[in-house]
């Protein structure tokens, strides 16, 4: 994710900090400030959020850990305003390891909330709820009380939150996967109305999170929906095969004037037919402000990328294509370049299929098999 420093690598995870963070520290020191608090409650201010969000880094923790033993590797995670983001490389294949992934991370937060209450009884220490604030009373168990604060929102059923989440694995048991989340989907955007309802006259912090529920979970059923209509469809179907290639020892403004001459973005680059690098627009652009036009292709391509054979479906396709983070996939055939595919020929693809649709729907006769 853009603006995003990397603090640390735990359990082979990397995790990151957005920039956005800060704001919320810097807000949280000014609060105090201006209420002309000492600096060691302003300190004390900061180490609370400092807490909070370790323990939602934990939570986090919860989701990847539980993923990985279904074979699901996690890209990273990153640490927001509003909570925290373990980007999954995709989604459980059963509804089952759904359900468990989802309850894992507010799993994390009951075991520190345990853990935190066995402290204060042991030591005698705990307080009143009346005694404690969000600025004040004892640290330990208002870091307590927080957690059970992120295990009952994690859970409240607004698809794509946990809560959500477990019921679309429910529903998925009992039902086909698409309709499962299209139910989930919908009862989360519910409960988003409802938040910012509320929030128009209460907390406008409840409208920012109703905007994120309501984005989220129409984003997860569209993605969801697409990926069920593709399912079935081989590559070559629809791969495009009118495309342009780069030798290793062209030049970087042999890659400029093609870039130029169409709307090409991505190069493969071959040697004898197959596949030896990619030269993306990004790193060329990159490139171009560093070295010579006459620098080789060679020395600017990345020679690690991501392929897909042609009889493979293009369900799978679209998951690489997520997964690496890239915007073009090599299409090979016994290790041989035969096409490309891009997230803007597989929208087109789409969109014809709808059309094609359509023109059945009305009887009419498509000017091409589907």
């Amino acid at each position: 994710m853009k603006w995003s420093w990397k603090v640390g690598r735990f359990a082979g995870i990397d995790v990151y900090i957005h920039a956005t963070f800060w704001l919320l520290i810097g807000w949280i020191a000014v609060s105090h400030i201006l209420q002309g608090d000492p600096l060691a409650q302003t300190l004390a201010g900061i180490a609370f959020i400092a807490a909070l969000f370790a323990c939602v880094v934990l939570h986090e923790f919860g989701h990847a850990l539980t993923a990985r033993r279904y074979g699901i590797k996690t890209r990273d995670i990153t640490l927001l305003p509003i909570g925290g983001l373990a980007r999954l490389e995709r989604m459980p294949d059963q509804p089952i390891q759904e359900f468990w992934v989802a309850l894992a991370g507010p799993a994390v937060n009951v075991v520190i909330a345990a853990l935190l209450f066995a402290f204060l009884a042991i030591t005698n220490a705990l307080e009143p709820l009346e005694r404690l604030s969000i600025a004040s009373g004892s640290f330990v168990e208002r870091l307590l009380v927080v957690n059970i604060a992120l295990v009952l929102f994690n859970m409240l059923p607004a698809f794509p939150m946990d809560g959500g989440r477990v019921v679309r694995a429910l529903l998925a048991m009992r039902m086909e996967y698409t309709r499962a989340t299209h139910i989930a989907a919908s009862l989360g955007q519910g409960m988003a109305f409802i938040f910012g309802f509320i929030g128009l006259f209460t907390n406008p912090f409840l409208i920012f999170i109703a905007l994120f529920v309501w984005i989220g979970a129409a984003q997860e059923a569209s993605m969801v929906q697409m990926k069920s209509a593709l399912g079935g469809i081989p590559v070559n179907r629809t791969m495009l095969t009118d495309f342009r290639a780069l030798a290793p020892r062209d030049s970087l403004a042999r890659a400029v004037e093609l870039i130029l001459a169409g709307s090409q973005h991505d190069f493969p680059v071959t040697e004898k037919g197959a596949l030896v690098g990619i030269l993306t627009r990004d790193k060329l652009l990159a490139a171009l402000s560093q070295l010579d036009r006459a620098t080789p292709v060679a020395e600017v391509m990345q020679r690690e990328f991501v392929t897909v054979e042609q009889s493979e479906m293009l369900d799978l396709a679209l998951m690489k294509l997520e997964t690496c983070a890239c915007q073009t996939l090599a299409v090979t055939q016994r290790g041989q370049l035969v096409g490309l595919v891009t997230k803007d020929n597989v929208g087109e693809f789409m969109m014809i299929q709808a059309a094609l649709e359509k023109a059945r729907t009305r009887g009419l006769r498509p000017l091409a098999p589907a």
